[in-house]
């Protein structure tokens, strides 16, 4: 019987792929033998990457991005199909938070910064949408591919104080439902577009929400555990698991999907 998980050789494009998760997943596909390339705006970070999975022997190319700016979007999109002739999957991995757009608790929503809020919004929302719509031309030219958006806890309910980000994530969710149908119904039922939905680990993004100074959990932290039957944070290679099932062909029935990895997250109270 086929391995209906097996992606080797598939051209895999990961934007924030030199980031904490990012790393994790581009080089978990790397050893599955996908093609990797790995988009990010750190340079040093993503050469360092895409070299360290060429020296294990995997297949990767870092390209330098911005996913705000069309024009280099459609660089990167010509650069990868010039070394590798077509775009199979693609993971809107880049996204973050900014102090500015979450309500603290000494804070009301008097106090939101609404440039930072959009600065939030445009980075999560649009930093999804416009790398869709440009990676997204070269697989409705081949009438196949596989999206993966990166939603969020936050886009299922309301958290306190991430309201930017919360915001942003949540449209992701919808803007996943549509474009499963828009693909499919407009071009070709083997595009699929889903969202995977993490539920709380500790990144650069989050971490000063997280952690005290010295290390110990705030008091944030410790309820959001409390909630959490898994009673912890999840780990980057948790999602390694659902990310793989999602660009494979064990889901190929499967578009306009949340997948949770929350640990069974329930935040009514958070």
């Amino acid at each position: 019987m086929k391995n209906l998980f097996d992606i080797r050789d598939r051209v895999v494009v990961v934007t924030g792929g030199a980031g904490i998760l990012g790393r994790s997943i581009c080089e978990y596909l790397a050893e599955q033998g996908a093609k990797v390339v790995v988009l990010d705006r750190d340079e040093q970070a993503g050469e360092g990457l895409a070299a360290s999975i060429r020296e294990n022997g995997g297949e990767a190319l870092f390209l330098t991005t911005d996913v705000l700016n069309r024009e280099v979007l459609v660089s990167n999109r010509e650069a990868i199909l010039a070394k590798y002739g077509q775009i199979d999957i693609l993971l809107n991995a880049a996204g973050g938070n900014m102090g500015g757009a979450t309500i603290g608790p000494d804070k009301t929503f008097l106090d939101l910064e609404i440039d930072a809020f959009k600065k939030v919004v445009d980075l999560n929302l649009f930093g999804t949408v416009l790398p869709t719509t440009v990676f997204g031309e070269a697989m409705t030219a081949r009438k196949k591919g596989v999206i993966v958006n990166f939603c969020s806890e936050s886009a299922l309910r309301p958290l306190t104080r991430v309201v930017g980000y919360g915001a942003a994530k949540a449209a992701i969710g919808n803007y996943t439902k549509y474009m499963a149908a828009e693909l499919a119904m407009k071009f070709s039922p083997e595009m699929r577009v889903n969202a995977i939905v993490p539920g709380f680990l500790l990144t650069n993004q989050n971490r000063t929400l997280l952690t005290n100074p010295d290390g110990s959990y705030t008091d944030r932290a410790r309820t959001i555990i409390a909630h959490t039957p898994a009673g912890r944070f999840a780990e980057p290679e948790e999602l390694l698991g659902t990310i793989h099932y999602l660009i494979s062909d064990a889901s190929s029935f499967v578009t306009g999907a949340l997948a949770v990895v929350d640990g069974g997250f329930d935040a009514f109270s958070i």
